[in-house]
């Protein structure tokens, strides 16, 4: 198995989201802050997969050993360092997820809802409580859910694939298009920040992160097809998954 044939079993889904009509209801400022507010868990739970393959492929704990899996941890550390520690607008280092609540600040877009789950999981709530409990759609409960499952699971070829297939690549080129627009028919509104986050994630994931993210389940799966089969099972399940999302953005917009 090969990381081209994967990408040909799983385009069906790929492709759906790709099309999602999701795109062309974003027609005003507050279509777009009510995307915002849901896409928002997206950029959250992506974090929380890539230091789940940093703990698993990388040595997190004291006393160190080096992982048995040279080449991965490289490219593990070098997707965690710039999407934790990037450079935002201002010169100032954030995290990926950071600068996506600061640029949703900017456009007033509503970030009550996802501060008040992350501090129900920094108070101690156990995560699939605090999703369980949180006023949220079910397509955003479902996709959350089978993110931390995947990481609960704890096999790193599967978490690779949630991580690796349906991401922020899916933010297809004529959004930020749609975003320019709106930063010339509506100049009251800041979304130089919103801009500048998904041209350097659209950047990352296709210049670098992709690539490497490739490599990794590439060396994860070897020669197992069982694993090779797991990372398809997975990937078109992410992808599902990231559907229903769009879908309860897209109700959200309606």
């Amino acid at each position: 198995m090969t990381i081209q044939e994967v990408n040909t079993l799983i385009s069906p889904e790929r492709n759906a989201l790709l099309q999602h009509p999701l795109y062309n209801k974003i027609k005003t400022i507050d279509n777009l802050r009510a995307f915002m507010e849901g896409h928002v868990y997206a950029v959250w739970d992506f974090m929380s997969l890539l230091k789940a393959l940093q703990q698993k492929l990388t040595c997190t704990t004291t006393p160190w050993f080096a992982s048995p899996y040279a080449q991965t941890r490289y490219l593990i550390n070098e997707i965690v360092l710039a999407e934790e520690s990037d450079l935002a607008i201002d010169g100032q280092r954030l995290s990926h997820f950071e600068m996506y609540l600061d640029a949703m600040t900017t456009a007033e877009a509503n970030t009550t809802t996802i501060s008040t789950l992350i501090d129900k999981l920094k108070g101690g709530t156990p995560i699939f409580e605090a999703i369980a409990t949180m006023n949220l759609d079910e397509g955003v409960k479902d996709f959350l859910n089978f993110t931390f499952k995947t990481i609960e699971a704890g096999k790193p070829h599967e978490i690779a694939a949630a991580f690796t297939f349906g991401r922020e690549d899916l933010i297809p080129d004529m959004f930020t298009e749609i975003l320019r627009g709106f930063q010339q028919n509506f100049p009251e509104t800041d979304l130089s920040k919103l801009v500048y986050y998904f041209e350097r994630h659209i950047e990352l994931d296709g210049d670098e992160h992709g690539p490497m993210a490739m490599q990794m389940i590439t060396e994860l799966c070897g020669e197992d097809q069982q694993k090779w089969q797991d990372v398809i099972a997975v990937s078109k399940e992410a992808l599902k998954k990231r559907y229903g999302l769009w879908n309860a953005i897209e109700k959200n917009i309606r």
